[in-house]
């Protein structure tokens, strides 16, 4: 069975968290959420309980991970777990899925330059200063890296990146 790490924290987008969470469980995948406490606040007020805290995460363990948007990336980015984390699935080209404001964190973790991406548009220059190649489309694939820009392109994104996990194993 696919193990699947989701890194968020407060003021997440709800979507971009509890789609993915309840759609790899559906393919089978067993889904773990870390963050940096316990039980973690959306923008929209839904809460979720993280199974790990960033410090304790082992992303040998993983098989894919998920960086959702909102405003979570912007904070959760200046942890150096995080960036430990992130840098790891780029190492080792294990599927990676970032949407929204996601790909800050990819920014930060120096793992974008020359890559193909999309995102939210407001963080469009942000990925074009930090070396990525931007378009505006529902999903973007370049290699183990699948990102999107919105809560519209959910299927697209967990489609795709569904299919990266699933040719892992």
């Amino acid at each position: 069975m696919a193990r699947v790490l989701i890194i968020t924290g407060d003021n997440f987008e709800d979507l971009e968290v509890f789609y993915p969470f309840y759609r790899l469980r559906e393919e089978g995948f067993e889904v773990h959420i870390a963050s940096n406490k316990d039980i973690i606040t959306g923008k929209h007020g839904y809460t979720i309980k993280a199974h790990k805290k960033f410090k304790d995460v082992n992303p040998e363990e993983y098989d894919g991970l998920v960086i959702p948007g909102g405003r979570a990336p912007e904070k959760i980015r200046l942890d150096q777990n995080v960036l430990r984390i992130t840098k790891h699935f780029f190492e080792v080209n294990k599927p990676v899925a970032a949407i929204c404001h996601g790909p800050q964190v990819l920014i930060s973790a120096g793992v974008i330059r020359g890559r193909k991406v999309t995102c939210y548009y407001g963080i469009k220059d942000d990925v074009i200063v930090a070396g990525a190649i931007w378009f505006d489309k529902d999903v973007v694939v370049d290699g183990n890296l699948v990102t999107s820009r919105y809560p519209d392109d959910l299927p697209a994104w967990m489609r795709e990146f569904i299919k990266l996990v699933k040719g892992r194993k």
